[in-house]
C-alpha cells in the first residue's frame, strides 16, 4: 500500500517537472526575444537607421532593415556561389536559435490571424530610428504548450503575456 502510494506521489511530481520545463523553456526564450527587440531599437535609435527582427523557422535574427528578408545565400542555376559565410561573436549576440520542435508564429497590428514561419516564410518586425516599433504579438509554441506576448510599440516591451503549458 505505502508503495502504490509513493509511486503515485512520484509519477504527479514527474508531471509537474515537465509541464514547469516547458514553461521555463517558453519563458526564457520569450525573455530573449524581447531583449533582442530592445537592443534593435536601441540600435535604430542610435545608428539613426532602420533595424529589424527577422523570424525565419527555427531562428530569429537581429540585423538592418535593408538587409532583412534577403536570401542568406546567392545561388546561380541552383548552386550556392561565394565562400563560406563565417559568423562574428557580434553575429552570435544578435541571433536566437530556437529549441528543436518550437514554433513561432507572428500576429500583426490590427488582425487575427496569426502567420506561421515556415521553411520559406520570413516575417519582418520593423524598428524606426525614432524609436517607433510595429506594435506585433509573438507566439512561441513547444509541442501543446503555448506563450503570446504582445509587444508595446513605443518601447518594444512585452505589454501583456498568455501562457498555456499542457
Amino acid at each position: 500500500m505505502v508503495l502504490s502510494i509513493a509511486a503515485m506521489v512520484m509519477a504527479g511530481a514527474i508531471g509537474l517537472m515537465v509541464y514547469s520545463s516547458d514553461e521555463r523553456t517558453l519563458r526564457d526564450y520569450s525573455g530573449q526575444i524581447e531583449l533582442l527587440a530592445k537592443r534593435a531599437r536601441t540600435t535604430a535609435i542610435l545608428q539613426q537607421t532602420s533595424y529589424a527582427l527577422e523570424f525565419r523557422a527555427g531562428v530569429v535574427r537581429m540585423l538592418p532593415l535593408a538587409q532583412a528578408g534577403a536570401d542568406e545565400r546567392k545561388k546561380i542555376g541552383g548552386r550556392e556561389i561565394g565562400g563560406k559565410i563565417e559568423q562574428t561573436p557580434e553575429d552570435a549576440e544578435r541571433q536566437i536559435n530556437l529549441k528543436d520542435g518550437m514554433n513561432i508564429s507572428i500576429r500583426r497590428w490590427n488582425t487575427d490571424a496569426w502567420l506561421t514561419t515556415g521553411k520559406n516564410s520570413v516575417h519582418i518586425w520593423r524598428f524606426d530610428p525614432d524609436g517607433l516599433c510595429e506594435p506585433i504579438s509573438v507566439r512561441l509554441s513547444l509541442d501543446k504548450s503555448w506563450q503570446e506576448d504582445t509587444y508595446h510599440p513605443l518601447t518594444a516591451t512585452i505589454l501583456s503575456s498568455d501562457l498555456e503549458v499542457r
